[in-house]
């Protein structure tokens, strides 16, 4: 009996100590944008005095409302084009027999295992070959190389544990495969694409070392380039509260999403892991 109390309370406390340590930096990234001045150099875990003076500086000045916009463009197109693209891809690997499928969905898989910067110089010729460096359209030709692998391999997967008999019920209705994909499989996909649109939408919103290698103006910046490039009155100076502040604008809105999809994302997530 006492064996398994404390082994119970050893449980709760590692599960408290988890908690602390992903929610603190964020909790201090919070206190800390609602500082100001020599209040920003005091160290204290709650808040004391609250100031927008950094919000206010972030969103009025320089162009950061831009590259929030283009963040929030170039993740949802990516993730638009990569769903469409992975559904009927996806429908192809999972339920049409051909030569090398195995070797095809490896292969998927096998590209996005690849780190950023090994692919970084042929992206890079690649991108000035088709003119479109310091564009978006850099970023989301970039940016699908990641999200495309991750969002086909899920949603094969999870098209492959759907009934085969839903399938075939549609065929002898006569459905074509287009109706079969966008009418019997979609309704029934979309946990999982709920889940696989939302990793892919925050990938391609935290992505740093494309959008950082491809753009060259602070117009055509995303949020994470342009978090790292703010900069105080001199070079010495280091703008804690402006950065802090447009850390928690860039978060907010994916808790947010987080929280509003959390039961498709278990549901998603789940998806296949039991047959029945």
């Amino acid at each position: 009996m006492l064996w398994h109390v404390i082994k119970r309370v050893a449980f709760y406390l590692l599960v408290i100590g988890i908690v602390f340590i992903s929610i603190f930096p964020f909790y201090y990234a919070i206190i800390t944008s609602f500082k100001s001045g020599t209040a920003l150099f005091e160290i204290n875990y709650w808040p004391r005095t609250f100031s927008l003076a950094n919000y206010t500086q972030v969103l009025t000045t320089g162009s950061f409302p831009r590259n929030l916009a283009n963040s929030l463009l170039i993740a949802s197109v990516v993730v638009a084009i990569s769903l469409v693209l992975a559904v009927t891809a996806s429908f192809a690997l999972s339920r049409v027999r051909f030569a090398g499928r195995s070797l095809l969905l490896f292969t998927i898989l096998a590209v996005s295992m690849f780190p950023q910067i090994a692919v970084l110089s042929g992206l890079f010729e690649l991108v000035r070959f088709f003119g479109i460096f310091n564009t978006p359209f850099a970023l989301i030709f970039s940016y699908m190389i990641f999200t495309l692998p991750f969002t086909v391999w899920i949603l094969t997967t999870f098209m492959r544990d759907l009934p085969i008999e839903i399938e075939e019920a549609a065929i002898v209705d006569g459905a074509s495969p287009w109706v079969i994909i966008t009418k019997v499989f979609l309704p029934l996909m979309w946990p999982a694409l709920v889940t696989t649109g939302l990793l892919a939408f925050i990938a391609a919103w935290n992505e740093f070392l494309f959008a950082l290698t491809f753009t060259s103006s602070n117009n055509t910046r995303t949020v994470p380039v342009a978090i790292a490039l703010l900069s105080g009155a001199t070079q010495y100076e280091i703008p804690w509260g402006n950065i802090m502040a447009a850390s928690v604008i860039v978060t907010v809105p994916l808790v947010v999403l987080v929280l509003i999809f959390q039961r498709k994302i278990i549901s998603g997530l789940t998806a296949g892991g039991v047959k029945g």
